[in-house]
């Protein structure tokens, strides 16, 4: 019986250290969580798997693009920024890689950042017949003016947004004016969200600049027209995201490349963690799903990433091993 208990202990005792070692192994770990919605429950997520699964400690931080990415490559804090939107930062973010400063893991949105011109999809499964936006300017009489019903109208992107100056000039290339239809202003984000709930609670037409992910489109199911054409980088650089360019041709919008970077002091120090964060990925569809949950249940980023643990495990599941998933599973 002694040598039994004996057995006993000392494996309890080598399970210990072994936890320990590789919680040591981690270490200390910072998280940007960015300031908006998807980015803020993913750094949640990542928080709660790398504490439980992998027994990091982790320290969450507040951040943004620029001011992470340029604290990232210089100071190589913080360890990890879960959803970075790396178009923005592209050029010296590829120098940073070349020389070893930054590691860029897995693209956490699957389908990158989609950004387009929107219509309602029981609009769309009603009027099999529009595919484009060319198409949808065909039928200004289905996209009511909200101020004046009489005319027909596309919603703008917030003021002060780069879209907005994109959207402005597609409508000008679009001859948009000339089909009967005005650019509204829609003011805000709470303006632009205002009108598309507006527009599903009286089941009228919708058309308009929107992006995924977001709560909205996991809350009112929309469909993204296509503008006919590929999307021509030269000409957006040179017109398309220019203001007021004098002679803008019809464009499509770029898939924003979302990828999870790390600093290279976090990759040599993670251990199996790097592992989950090369494979860690989701798609658009269930970012909205999750963001529309938090929203209608007026939940904070944490709430919104236990929400997504509980109720999508065979997901998360895929990106770690089975030991590790097992230790999440008794976090929650």
């Amino acid at each position: 019986m002694k040598k039994f208990l004996a057995s006993t202990f000392l494996a309890a005792g080598l399970y210990a250290l072994a936890g320990s070692a590789q919680a040591a192994e981690c270490g200390d770990v910072s998280i940007a969580e960015m300031n908006w919605a998807s980015a803020g429950v993913a750094a949640h997520v990542d928080k709660f798997i790398l504490e439980n699964g992998y027994g990091c400690t982790v320290e969450l931080v507040t951040g943004d693009t620029m001011p992470t990415f340029a604290s990232m490559n210089e100071k190589a804090q913080p360890d990890m920024a879960p959803e970075l939107w790396v178009n923005a930062v592209r050029t010296p973010l590829d120098a940073a890689i070349k020389e070893g400063r930054l590691i860029q893991a897995a693209p956490l949105l699957s389908e990158g950042g989609v950004e387009g011109w929107w219509i309602p999809k029981f609009l769309a499964d009603a009027h099999p017949d529009i595919k484009t936006v060319q198409d949808a300017l065909k039928h200004p009489d289905l996209f009511p003016a909200p101020e004046d019903p009489s005319k027909a109208a596309i919603h703008n992107c917030p003021s002060g947004w780069n879209c907005q100056v994109s959207t402005a000039n597609l409508y000008k290339a679009l001859e948009a004016d000339k089909a009967g239809f005005e650019l509204i202003d829609t003011g805000s984000a709470a303006g632009l969200d205002g009108s598309i709930a507006n527009a599903f609670e009286k089941k009228t037409g919708w058309l308009g600049y929107y992006w995924a992910p977001t709560a909205i489109l996991g809350k009112y199911e929309m469909t993204r027209l296509s503008f006919g054409v590929e999307h021509d980088k030269k000409e957006w650089d040179a017109c398309s995201a220019v203001p007021d360019c004098p002679s803008p041709k019809v464009n499509s919008y770029p898939i924003s490349d979302v990828f999870t970077v790390v600093t290279k002091s976090f990759a040599e120090k993670a251990g199996v963690a790097m592992d989950y964060v090369k494979v860690r990925k989701w798609d658009n569809g269930t970012v909205n799903k999750v963001l529309a949950w938090m929203d209608q249940n007026q939940g904070t980023n944490e709430d919104a990433a236990k929400h997504f643990l509980e109720n999508y495990q065979d997901m998360w599941t895929q990106w770690v091993s089975p030991e590790v998933a097992e230790k999440v599973k008794a976090a929650l």
